[in-house]
């Protein structure tokens, strides 16, 4: 049983390439990407990863209290918590914000950006995977910055070939290119997940080390499967071949919580999913998420969301009905120093 597919297949996870950049040394950007900004791709997702794969040249990239690292060419770096980030090549510039610079997006929602000093080149595909709610707990377990050599990756080699013939149809205009780069962006994040779950150490804990652990990550798989099922933790034990007390114990160790508790909870989660991407009423998520009243329901959504469901969806279409802005959510400080 493997929860991470479990967990990516109810994600929502998809992506887009917004941006054909070009810069000469010396230069310095800096930006996020918004959810707005993947409006032209999806839905505005509420959890957006960003990331930058390097063409031609190299570059440095900066998040604030992280080491700075350098991605070169046929190289990519992907931001799991789509922090502010600075990056750039040469002596020490202040960073300009993207916005600032971006061209306005074409038919396809691809914006051009040419910004630098007229030194050697670098060109980069600049793009953005996102999911719903349900994503954050794998993106917290994630470091800030993940740099890419693609050759480390199963299949690297394929998927390096996809993205530099992608990036140049791309570049060409030729139809049909930007959705390659999506699947091809999926995959690589799925991959790159896959590949730091394997090199994590074995006393590490929290949600990535609990799926990789064959007791907690297939009690994990049932929860996300059946949702709706009543379960208790003598079943869990059961179904994964341990004792209850181990079941508790383990589950706890890793996720810092019991299998219960994480169940009511993952829920809640999917309710509120519902709540946003479909018109059912609440009696009916209630019912598709395990809860036998409506009445239950609106307590528990309101001890975890702080509203009730009928107004959480209200909010929510609300504010994707107003426009956005470039630079996403959160703290919009610029990393001091040169990315």
């Amino acid at each position: 049983m493997d929860a991470l597919s479990d967990l990516l297949s109810v994600v929502g996870l998809s992506g887009g390439v917004f941006i054909d950049a070009e810069f000469t040394e010396p230069w310095s950007v800096a930006g996020r990407v918004s959810a707005e900004a993947c409006r032209p791709f999806m839905t505005p997702p509420q959890e957006v990863i960003g990331f930058h794969y390097v063409t031609e040249g190299r570059f440095r990239v900066r998040i604030e209290g992280e080491p700075e690292c350098e991605i070169g060419a046929g190289e990519a770096v992907m931001l799991p918590r789509n922090d502010m980030h600075a990056f750039g090549y040469g002596r020490d510039l202040p960073p300009i914000l993207i916005s600032d610079l971006i061209q306005p997006p074409n038919a396809l929602g691809m914006s051009r950006m040419v910004h630098g000093g007229g030194g050697p080149r670098t060109r980069l595909i600049c793009g953005f995977l996102g999911g719903n709610e349900q994503l954050r707990p794998l993106l917290v377990g994630l470091p800030r910055v993940m740099p890419l050599r693609l050759a480390d990756l199963p299949g690297g080699d394929w998927l390096e070939g996809g993205l530099a013939y992608a990036a140049q149809t791309l570049a060409e205009g030729r139809p049909g290119a930007a959705t390659v780069l999506t699947k091809i962006s999926e995959l690589l994040f799925t991959e790159l997940v896959r590949h730091y779950l394997g090199e994590l150490p074995p006393e590490q804990t929290g949600w990535l080390a609990g799926a990789r652990d064959p007791v907690v990550g297939g009690a994990l798989a049932l929860l996300h499967r059946k949702p709706c099922h009543h379960w208790t933790v003598e079943q869990l034990a059961a179904e994964t071949g341990v004792s209850r007390s181990v079941l508790a114990e383990r589950f706890s160790q890793f996720l810092g919580e019991p299998p219960l508790t994480y169940l009511a909870r993952w829920r809640l989660q999917l309710a509120a999913r519902m709540l946003q991407t479909t018109r059912e009423a609440v009696i009916q998520v209630a019912s598709e998420v395990g809860y036998d009243s409506e009445a239950s329901f609106n307590r528990a959504f309101k001890r975890e969301f702080g509203i009730p469901p009928g107004k959480f969806r209200g909010q929510f279409r609300r504010s994707r009905a107003a426009p956005g802005l470039a630079g996403g959510n959160g703290p919009t400080r610029i990393p001091s120093g040169t990315a």
